[in-house]
């Protein structure tokens, strides 16, 4: 709220100089809240200079159904467009950010609250209706009340033409980065806001289709103080990233170049120097290569994420009940193309361990990991994961919210993703919770995991109702990474340091980045509908080599030509 001294934060009550708040973006100085930003001011932190076209600049409100409440709408209106020197709430045009082209749609909120109406509405879907013309990705900021209540339905109704324009958007393939800004609520929230590739929100920006004051006035309901704020929202899954206004800038220009260019050619990675002498007494039995695999300093998904891609940007949410810790996901560069990347992470200390349940993720972890697939189908980015679970969360809460559906969700997804997939199992690979991460076109396997349809703790405990027998289980569980490769499921065992992964982090990373690059460069020639084409295939026959497939063919050879003999048999004796 302006006041003759300046400008007072809604957060501390401090009131600040304009100029002051000007030159920190609109940033309090005393608390660090995110004030509201004029849409003037959002055009010179985003775009770069002189780069700015506004578009549809000669549409302006009228009053459709002459309303008045203590003062008329063409008042409001008038007095609005004094103070702000704009014609709308929202101000669209063509312009540069870090040196990509984009569509740029910025709300101000100090126009009638942000409020969208009919002429707000229309700017927005002609916005996502140009870009589409033009070939653009969106970028849209709101800060916004909702609908605007003086144009009664008209104003609701451009909830449906935002989003409609926007699902049009969405179908040409181009990306939209919508960042959520103090605050965005209603009709905005809840249409075109809601609908981005990815989803932004500025710290402490309160964001919500009811706000707090209205679902206290009508329904007496007493909320959190922290209800609607964009920290709640990313614990809850329902943004991507809580990103500060001076970091803006950068993380959109990142986030642009990998959504809206093809990615770019995998540099070729050295082979890592040979590895040094095995110990004198190397692993033999299963089981000691289950302990291996379980080791608790062994290498987690993270620390593969730290040595293999640069720049990595984790997105959070599966945009409906949570954010998993179980599983990592985001954009990063690999060998200096762009991936997204997938991971069970199972946690590095005791205290992560117990928070991301050693890997157990719940359905909104699965969730979140099949958003990040649709996100790399939808811009022909790569995918890599990586497996690395005792399996799904086995718990109430998981069965309740439907794990045996996010499992099977995933499993049919990578199966028709139209985007080179590579997985990695690096550690402990279990049961469909890991399988749900490790469909791909290739499968890589560290020397020293394991990949088996169930614990051998559990297999002994089923068969022998004795879980101290795991370790004669382990054997004929056929679980280590030699057993998969002559099985067929996995595609090749990467090597690692002696005594495992875990004696030399570093080395285990190169020796992942090398098979890693030299599995996806080739893929990334197969043309999309090949690709599926080959990777249904592979899953459609898996199973049939080895001596077990080779025995049954046998046999039902052997049955059809005996019964083929004893046709033939019958026939000569109706003949004779």
């Amino acid at each position: 709220m302006s006041e003759a001294a300046g400008i007072t934060c809604y957060h501390c009550r401090a009131v600040l100089p304009e100029a002051e708040l000007r030159a920190r973006l609109f940033v309090c100085s005393r608390c660090g809240a995110h004030l509201t930003m004029p849409a003037r001011d959002r055009i010179a932190l985003l775009a770069d200079p002189g780069s700015f076209r506004e578009l549809a600049r000669g549409l302006v409100s009228v009053d459709p159904l002459s309303f008045t409440d203590q003062r008329a709408y063409r008042d409001r209106l008038l007095e609005a467009r004094q103070r702000t020197g704009l014609r709308e709430a929202v101000v669209i045009g063509e312009a540069r950010l870090g040196g990509w082209p984009v569509m740029l749609v910025l709300f101000d909120f100090e126009f009638m609250g942000g409020t969208m109406g009919s002429v707000v509405g229309e700017k927005v879907a002609e916005a996502f209706d140009m870009a589409v013309d033009r070939r653009l990705p969106v970028v849209s900021v709101t800060a916004s009340g909702g609908a605007r209540m003086q144009e009664g339905m008209l104003s609701l109704m451009q909830m449906a033409k935002t989003a409609a324009a926007r699902a049009r958007h969405d179908r040409a393939g181009l990306p939209y980065i919508s960042v959520l800004g103090h605050p965005t609520f209603g009709g905005v929230a809840a249409s075109f806001a809601a609908l981005g590739d990815i989803l932004i929100a500025e710290p402490g920006a309160l964001v919500g289709f009811v706000g707090p004051r209205v679902i206290e006035q009508t329904l007496g309901e007493r909320l959190p103080e922290d209800s609607h704020r964009a920290e709640t929202l990313l614990a809850a899954g329902l943004v991507d990233l809580l990103v500060e206004r001076p970091k803006l800038r950068d993380t959109l220009a990142y986030l642009l170049a990998h959504l809206s260019q093809p990615p770019a050619r995998l540099a070729s990675v050295p082979r890592p120097p040979r590895l040094g002498r095995r110990p004198s007494r190397v692993v033999t039995t299963a089981w000691e290569q289950v302990q291996l695999a379980r080791h608790p300093q062994r290498p987690t998904t993270l620390d593969y994420i730290e040595r293999l891609f640069t720049r990595f940007v984790e997105l959070h949410g599966d945009r409906e009940a949570g954010d998993d810790p179980a599983i990592i996901g985001g954009l990063g560069e690999l060998a200096g193309g762009a991936v997204v990347v997938v991971g069970q992470e199972r946690g590095r200390t005791p205290e992560e361990r117990t928070r991301r349940r050693g890997g157990m993720a719940y359905p909104q972890g699965y969730r979140k990991a099949l958003r990040l697939m649709h996100l790399a189908a939808k811009f022909g980015l790569p995918l890599v994961t990586f497996v690395d679970t005792p399996g799904a969360y086995p718990g109430y809460d998981a069965e309740r919210h439907g794990i045996w559906q996010a499992l099977a969700r995933n499993l049919q997804a990578l199966a028709v993703l139209p985007t080179p997939v590579v997985a990695v199992v690096i550690g402990e690979g279990g049961s469909g919770g890991a399988l749900a991460l490790g469909v791909a076109d290739r499968v890589l396997m560290l020397e020293n995991a394991i990949y088996s349809v169930i614990t051998p703790e559990g297999a002994a405990a089923i068969l022998y109702r004795d879980a101290a027998r795991a370790p004669e289980v382990a054997a004929a569980l056929k679980l280590t990474a030699a057993d998969m490769r002559r099985l067929g499921v996995i595609d090749q065992v990467i090597p690692e340091p002696p005594g495992g992964a875990h004696t030399d982090p570093q080395a285990a990373a190169a020796f992942v980045r090398f098979h890693l690059v030299g599995a996806l460069s080739p893929l990334r020639k197969v043309p999309p509908r090949r690709l599926v084409r080959l990777r249904q295939r592979r899953y459609r026959h898996i199973g049939r080599v080895g001596a077990y497939w080779r025995e049954v063919v046998r046999t039902e050879m052997q049955e059809l030509l005996g019964a083929l003999e004893s046709r033939l048999l019958r026939r000569g004796e109706a003949e004779a």
